[in-house]
């Protein structure tokens, strides 16, 4: 099933109407509730309360109504992130408040979206940039929120590795909601205390300069 190219487009591609809008809601709540492979055409036209085949004729493919559904969702959540890592508040707080948006995005059903829709990719070779995207605007906005800490930190690259802390980060965070979705919790409170109390030293550091 052919993906269109959006490239050069926001995130959530083109201004929705009301109908498009409908199959995206509809798609997100079955992707949340049953994921990919229970969605047909003719159920997601159920819960949307439109035609089937309108979905082929506003998305192409189902394909490209799910990409889309990541791509929306991504967009409300990198703007609430960047608003976040605005704050002017020390980068110890920043991320508590980021970890905690990484609870509220398992409760909420997007980290099941985002690891759905990498699945999905993995044999549609035209998805895979698309996600991949998806992947570059979080490491992007990882980037400047670490920037700004090695600032405020006055720490050199060699101490603050942020290309590194962002693979590390993404990493993390991936694995950690994977993990979660299992059911599986081994580890994840150690591992948040020992980042807890590395840039609680970090803190303590700058106060001291």
């Amino acid at each position: 099933m052919a993906v269109q190219d959006h490239s050069r487009q926001a995130l959530a591609g083109p201004v929705s109407n009301p109908t498009r809008q409908a199959f995206l809601d509809a798609a997100e709540r079955l992707l949340q509730r049953d994921g990919h492979a229970a969605i047909s055409t003719r159920r997601l036209a159920a819960e949307a309360g439109a035609n089937q085949g309108l979905v082929h004729y506003h998305f192409g493919s189902m394909d490209e109504l799910l990409v889309q559904v990541l791509e929306r969702f991504t967009e409300r959540l990198i703007a609430r992130q960047r608003e976040m890592y605005a704050a002017d508040v020390p980068f110890i707080e920043r991320w508590r408040t980021a970890w905690g948006f990484q609870e509220e995005d398992l409760r909420g059903g997007y980290s099941k979206i985002w690891m759905e829709l990498q699945a999905l990719s993995w044999n549609h070779p035209g998805l895979k940039p698309r996600v991949a995207r998806v992947n570059d605007e979080w490491r992007n906005v990882l980037r400047e929120a670490f920037q700004r800490a090695a600032r405020e930190y006055g720490l050199a690259e060699d101490e603050f590795p942020v290309e590194a802390l962002v693979a590390m980060t993404m990493t993390f965070g991936q694995g950690y909601a994977l993990e979660r979705l299992e059911g599986i919790e081994t580890g994840h409170a150690e591992a948040l205390g020992w980042i807890e109390r590395w840039l609680e030293s970090l803190e303590e550091r700058a106060e001291t300069k």
